[in-house]
């Protein structure tokens, strides 16, 4: 395992990533025949396969997984080493690759220009998932830091809160409870709800809500695969939906959605940045973090004029 070089650990991360080896060979700018010696050069020094050839392309083995995960494990580590020279060097410098929930998609390029303009030379990249997807970024190290309502506890974490993250129902304004106070759990049940997928935070916590009313939560709502769809489905009268206040902040003020006034809403939540605890934290990473942590609430949409009208 000693001979193994950077190029073959490149070499597998492109065939994993492309499928084939020719797609491989066209993103390092090689040659088919000279990426395939790179593989099997590596396969010969670990003793097994890395790969199972089939008609659909390359798919990994268990020995390769293994390497994928070394080869990712060894490219993050280099890319913290130029950071920490540059930060020895007194360079304010970097790299950053931030990943966030769709939620948080609608304040992170706010949060992201403010830190930009703080630290210009510090080159950030943006990466917009679903909880599942986001997740999967920090298992598979795609990003160094994340912006989440719920911390995975699957994925060795530390996780720090910066800003509350309030959770509504909202319905069009010409629904019958608009106006309705103190709106009881029972009632808001009868209503049918607009859902995101299964695992979205959002809808774990309108599981939680509505836990305590028998087979309510069986049949929750009509699935949709993003708050925009939900939010354009709600204004069309199709049902009402429970949602981060922070998504539906224009809507809310330019009249065409209503916060309904329903007995124990909003659900305060909180937003939290985070990064995976078994890593070493490099100082872009450190400074983006001490940012949210002074200054990042500041960056959150003002919810609190929303609910003047109730």
């Amino acid at each position: 395992m000693r001979n193994l070089t950077l190029k073959q650990l490149k070499a597998i991360q492109a065939i994993t990533g492309h499928g084939k080896i020719i797609n491989a060979a066209k993103v390092l700018g090689l040659t088919p025949p000279a990426v395939t010696i790179q593989l099997k050069q590596l396969e010969e020094d670990v003793g097994l396969a890395l790969f199972d050839r089939t008609q659909d392309g390359m798919r990994p083995t268990a020995a390769g997984l293994a390497v994928i995960d070394a080869a990712q494990a060894i490219e993050e580590r280099l890319r913290l080493l130029e950071d920490q020279i540059d930060a020895i060097k007194g360079v304010r410098a970097g790299s950053l690759r931030l990943g966030v929930v769709s939620t948080a998609k609608y304040f992170a390029p706010r949060m992201m220009a403010a830190f930009m303009k703080e630290y210009p030379d510090i080159d950030m990249r943006l990466l917009i998932g679903n909880r599942a997807e986001t997740i999967a970024n920090l298992k598979n190290h795609d990003v160094d830091v994340a912006l989440m309502g719920r911390p995975a506890k699957d994925v060795p974490l530390r996780a720090s809160a910066f800003g509350d993250h309030p959770l509504v129902i909202v319905a069009p304004p010409d629904h019958p409870l608009a106006k309705a106070r103190d709106i009881s759990k029972e009632r808001i049940a009868e209503e049918d709800f607009l859902i995101r997928e299964p695992g979205s935070g959002t809808r774990i916590s309108l599981e939680i809500f509505f836990s305590e009313l028998p087979g309510r939560i069986d049949d929750l709502g009509v699935e949709m695969g993003s708050n925009e769809t939900i939010k354009q489905a709600v204004m069309a009268g199709l049902g009402v939906a429970f949602i981060s206040a922070h998504t539906v902040a224009l809507e809310v003020e330019s009249d065409r959605l209503v916060i309904l006034d329903v007995v124990g809403m909003p659900i305060r939540r909180q937003w939290f940045v985070v990064m995976r605890s078994d890593r070493a934290i490099s100082p872009a990473m450190a400074t983006f973090h001490d940012f949210l942590m002074k200054k990042g609430a500041m960056y959150l949409p003002l919810v609190g004029k929303l609910y003047s009208g109730q």
